[in-house]
């Protein structure tokens, strides 16, 4: 079974597009988890319309959206875990089928980590880049930020069994700090040629990529990799750069 987990406040306008991208999946060992924040915006009745499909939901103020998958992590029970947010979708309804065999190989080579590209688009749902490279090219990149999309990621329940929940000390990266617990020492499966997931631009992590590439050292001293690495320097040097500038053409334009 695979076990698909939504965290979702205030999403109206694309949750509806999620779940339905979820509930009309061909493979047919799934679930469907979600978790709302307590959202005020109508995103409940979007949940309760699709309920019947929901396997577990719940509604309540939590501490973010890692609070909120460690939530629903307790009441899953597929052997494969993967998390969309409210504003992604799978990218067509055979991915869940597509993937299956792939996730059967993983486990004979004892991998605990299968994902494929996720298309980044806009608003509109317009293609701005196809993300996901072959693990082989990107390993290296690992221990110094996030090198693969999380979206539609599959992780194995035996991941969360011996490494725990997710940190909710690292608020923005803490996707990239649990993977690190694993993939620091241990490889993961990429799926050549299949998308997995639409993945909306303008997600917590390109609004505060400062703030993320912050919590990636931090990622790297809790996970007992010392130093700064010229990588993680330059990327950082970016990220001001991209932000001073983005401040002036807004000023320029005022």
């Amino acid at each position: 079974m695979i076990s698909v987990i939504v965290a979702v406040l205030n999403n109206v306008n694309t949750l509806d597009a999620c779940l339905k991208s979820i509930i009309s999946q061909t493979y047919l060992q799934k679930e469907l988890v979600v978790i709302d924040g307590g959202s005020t915006d109508g995103s409940l009745d979007i949940i309760e319309k699709n309920s019947p499909n929901i396997s577990y939901w719940r509604s309540e103020p939590d501490a973010g959206v890692y609070d909120a998958w460690n939530k629903a992590l307790v009441h899953t029970h597929g052997e494969w875990i993967c998390f969309l947010g409210a504003d992604d979708f799978f990218w067509n309804h055979r991915v869940l089928d597509n993937i299956q065999p792939w996730l059967n190989q993983a486990k004979t080579q004892g991998i605990r980590v299968v994902y494929g590209k996720a298309a980044w688009v806009n608003k509109k749902g317009d293609l701005l880049k196809a993300l996901g490279k072959p693990w082989r090219k990107v390993k290296w990149l690992m221990p110094h930020g996030m090198p693969i999309p999380h979206p539609g990621l599959m992780q194995h329940r035996d991941l969360f069994d011996e490494h725990g929940p997710f940190d909710l000390s690292f608020p923005i990266a803490g996707d990239y700090e649990f993977l690190l617990r694993e993939l620091k020492k241990k490889d993961a499966l990429f799926v050549e040629g299949l998308t997995v997931v639409g993945w909306r631009s303008g997600g917590m992590s390109d609004d505060h990529s400062l703030e993320a590439h912050k919590e990636v050292l931090d990622a790297r001293r809790k996970n007992d990799i010392r130093g700064l690495s010229w990588v993680w320097c330059a990327v950082h040097a970016r990220n001001i750069v991209r932000k001073y500038w983005w401040k002036w053409r807004r000023f320029l334009k005022a």
